[in-house]
């Protein structure tokens, strides 16, 4: 009796795979998303509705790719999760980390959507001779709760991916220090969501900790690329 071992060719739906290209486009739909509206000069949550108004009715075009983007931003997110939960599953450790990145991912999910529809419902108010009104700032303060609100529930999902990934060997030490650092000021800007929704720079603290998400995500898709994945062993007797 012989026997014979080959190494099985790699697939091209590995999931290690699937889950750093799926990284590294919610990190592109998250960037493109604040250069179109950063670019546009968006107006601060603080402003005059007056200037609120002006800017949606010359703007409906960028707020709508925005949005477009938002609603990317959902199904990237939860399928990164989602993977990154099946990976770190293999590993054995790591398991309760990323479960608890992925109930928090579906916080933020719901709050997106909530801030989306709220912008939506601005925009489709700003029309040609349009006037402020109290249900229009009301649409207006909605959008900007839900922005402050999303900080603190991405900063819960960054912690739980970066310990997760950190604990099942998927990313190095400096990955963690940043998802923990980045965490730390997501919520804090998030304590301080009724300032922000009121137009604080308290913002800026929370601008911070997205862009080192960004970065988070993007180190650990081109990781997940290019690790190299043990191959699988078949044996012929």
């Amino acid at each position: 009796m012989t026997s014979q071992t080959a190494a099985a060719p790699q697939t091209r739906n590995d999931p290690q795979r699937i889950v750093g290209v799926t990284a590294i486009a919610l990190a592109t739909s998250l960037r493109g998303q604040n250069v179109v509206v950063g670019g546009a000069g968006a107006p601060e949550y603080g402003a005059p509705m007056a200037d609120v108004l002006a800017f949606h009715a010359q703007n409906r075009g960028t707020v709508a790719v925005a949005v477009g983007l938002e609603a990317l931003n959902l199904p990237l997110l939860l399928g990164f999760l989602a993977g990154l939960h099946g990976l770190v599953r293999r590993n054995d450790r790591g398991e309760s980390w990323s479960l608890f990145a992925l109930a928090a991912g579906a916080t933020l999910s719901a709050i997106w959507a909530i801030y989306a529809v709220a912008w939506i419902g601005v925009v489709l108010s700003a029309g040609e001779g349009a006037q402020p009104s109290p249900t229009l700032e009301l649409a207006w303060q909605l959008h900007a709760a839900g922005l402050a609100m999303a900080l603190p529930a991405l900063g819960t999902t960054f912690l739980g991916a970066a310990m997760a990934t950190h604990a099942a060997s998927l990313t190095p030490p400096w990955q963690r220090l940043l998802g923990v650092v980045g965490a730390a000021l997501l919520v804090v800007a998030g304590a301080a969501s009724l300032a922000i929704a009121d137009g604080s720079p308290m913002v800026f603290v929370g601008v911070a900790g997205l862009a080192m998400w960004v970065v988070w995500l993007l180190a650990t898709g081109v990781r997940l690329l290019l690790a190299r994945r043990t191959p699988a062993r078949t044996s012929v007797r």
